[in-house]
């Protein structure tokens, strides 16, 4: 079966050196590229397998990006490909739903292999680890509320909106809050979304 990987960067080289690689690496695939968001959009492919979505574009970056895609390609892995390789900027990404993220220092051999992983379902993070908590899923013991908690902030609600949708005072979401923290061994809210995501606590 035919995979239909996307590239979006708007660096050509970049776009035709990649393209090479994995075209020459891995079996059976179509590439398709893209220089921006809006481009990316109108690619002419039912449903891309794999996005390689570079973080730093004109107009609408990658990060905010990601939704886009999402929503119009539900199904579709999505993997940030960037030369910055930061801790905060990994986490957002992984935050806001990528499957991995990959830094353009790699070399080709390595980058085929991270995309190979994404594409057998494993999740690649290159540059800085991130984050340092990521406990084994045994481990964890979250209350029935701590998980409706954890669901809604990795959602991106509030303390207050929280609060409304499950009829609790914010005080009281704060303490689930803190405990479902302490729970995933990490401490801001993005990196228990990656770690509820990579772990499949959360879709």
């Amino acid at each position: 079966m035919t995979r239909r990987l996307l590239l979006i960067d708007d660096h050509a080289l970049f776009r035709s050196g990649i393209g090479m690689v994995l075209t020459t690496g891995l079996p059976d695939v179509e590439i398709f590229e893209a220089a921006s968001l809006d481009e990316a959009l109108l690619c002419p492919c039912e449903e891309p397998d794999l996005l390689l979505l570079d973080v730093q574009l004109e107009g609408l970056n990658g990060l905010d990006g990601i939704a886009v895609f999402k929503r119009k390609w539900p199904l579709a892995k999505v993997v940030m490909v960037s030369a910055i390789q930061d801790s905060q900027v990994v986490n957002e990404a992984l935050a806001r739903g990528a499957q991995g993220f990959i830094c353009k220092a790699e070399t080709p051999t390595r980058m085929l292999e991270l995309v190979e992983q994404v594409l057998r379902g494993q999740m690649p993070i290159t540059g800085e680890r991130v984050p340092e908590g990521v406990v084994a899923q045994q481990a964890i013991k979250l209350t029935p509320r701590q998980c409706e908690v954890l669901d809604l902030m990795s959602r991106g609600l509030s303390n207050k909106m929280i609060g409304r949708r499950m009829n609790l005072s914010e005080n009281t979401v704060r303490v689930h809050v803190q405990a479902t923290l302490a729970a995933l061994q990490v401490s801001s809210r993005s990196e228990a979304a990656f770690v509820a995501r990579r772990l499949g606590l959360v879709n």
